[in-house]
């Protein structure tokens, strides 16, 4: 950590040049001020990526910026903020903690929070932005979490962890045992720590793969902002029975308070009503879809689903609905290749798939539709395995 970047005259040309492209800074000067100014490049660069993301580090003035993956990695305040809203008590300790945003929020909830982090700058950084940011009730060590665990004596009310895929992991499936720190086998340190354990992990992984895996999975959290999913929350503590029934929670955060629905496995088990298109057409949002909610989100609402394999929903009476939902102008058999170019060709239009054999690209290709505009196809099957296309307009 270069404090010399903590001088007035830097921090002003840091704030100066937010939306100054960075390659041409790079080109003009070498230095500012006996700085690098790569090193001033780094610190613009990762506060341009905290404007939206980190709003409360970006309006504060002497903070001290990470690399800039350390900001890309890092939580944002919308889902760290969401995450203290779930967890409360007097102690709290962070072994992955990075840098500090989740507990920069679990502060707010705790009366005393341990930040453990390994990399020794990266945690000194995170302790003089907590100083900046008023934050005294949060202790920083630079030291391995899991070490700091089994060295210690003391109990937690709530253990936080965010393991991250090792660099020599290749691949896109993503494993707890490809992480560090490895929770699966360090589960019975975690749990002899505390009995509250919430654990964040990249939405790559697997529902199920992951309860085989943390074995006192509680509940899980798919957590999306503004309809993409972020990560997965899981919630762990020493379970007696282990037949108990897994709440699963699809959180979507917008501008508004967090949209939740909740349901089991057992609930998503039941066989939902099937049917062709009505009047409204109903598509669950990304947490939705990525917690598996397909046939527990038709009986909830009372929806008609299209196909076991198309989610997607109908009903006849509109509702307050966790997703996008549209009016139904018209629904047309694919099979009619002739009447759906003549209506579709040089038409502008949003296309989206749901159970059908061909890409979006390949059918704007096919029927020359470009993007756009205020119409929505959706390409899908029928409750009969039919091809067919809707024509909506969103609500």
């Amino acid at each position: 950590m270069n404090k010399d970047i903590l001088h007035t005259g830097i921090q002003h040309f840091i704030k100066e040049n937010n939306n100054t492209d960075i390659s041409s800074l790079l080109l003009k000067m070498t230095e500012i001020d006996g700085v690098d100014i790569k090193l001033i490049a780094g610190q613009i660069e990762a506060r341009n990526k905290a404007e939206n993301k980190l709003p409360e580090w970006f309006a504060s003035d002497q903070i001290y910026y990470p690399a800039k993956v350390s900001i890309e990695q890092t939580s944002s305040s919308a889902t760290a903020r969401f995450k203290a809203s779930l967890v409360n008590g007097k102690k709290l300790i962070d072994l992955t903690g990075g840098f500090g945003v989740d507990c920069f929020f679990f502060a707010e909830r705790f009366d005393a929070v341990t930040h453990c982090e390994l990399n020794e700058e990266l945690s000194e950084i995170v302790t003089h932005n907590y100083e900046v940011l008023g934050k005294k009730n949060i202790t920083t060590r630079a030291i391995d979490g899991i070490e700091a665990l089994r060295s210690s004596e003391e109990r937690y009310d709530w253990i936080y962890v965010d393991p991250s895929r090792r660099n020599d992991v290749k691949g896109k499936v993503f494993l707890l045992e490809d992480c560090l720190p490895d929770i699966p086998t360090n589960l019975d340190l975690l749990l002899s720590k505390s009995d509250n354990i919430m654990i964040k992990t990249s939405p790559m992984l697997d529902l199920q793969k992951g309860v085989e895996d943390l074995q006192m999975v509680l509940e899980i959290y798919v957590v999306a902002v503004d309809n993409e999913v972020k990560e997965l929350l899981w919630i762990l503590g020493n379970i007696i029975n282990v037949d108990h029934e897994i709440s699963i929670h699809a959180i979507n955060i917008d501008k508004n308070s967090p949209v939740s629905f909740t349901f089991s496995k057992e609930q998503e088990a039941q066989t939902p009503a099937y049917g062709k298109p009505e009047i409204f057409l109903y598509e669950p949002n990304a947490a939705i879809l990525k917690a598996g909610a397909f046939n527990s989100i038709a009986s909830s609402f009372n929806l008609k689903k299209l196909h076991q394999h198309t989610h997607l929903y109908t009903n006849e009476v509109y509702i307050d609905f966790p997703g996008r939902v549209f009016v139904i102008e018209k629904v047309l058999p694919y099979k009619d290749k002739k009447s759906l170019k003549k209506e579709l060709s040089g038409t502008k239009a949003n296309i989206t798939t749901r159970n059908f054999p061909e890409s979006v690209a390949d059918i704007r290709k096919k029927f020359k539709i470009k993007d756009g505009g205020d119409a929505y196809l959706f390409f899908c099957t029928d409750p009969e395995g039919q091809r067919q296309v809707i024509f909506c307009k969103k609500v």
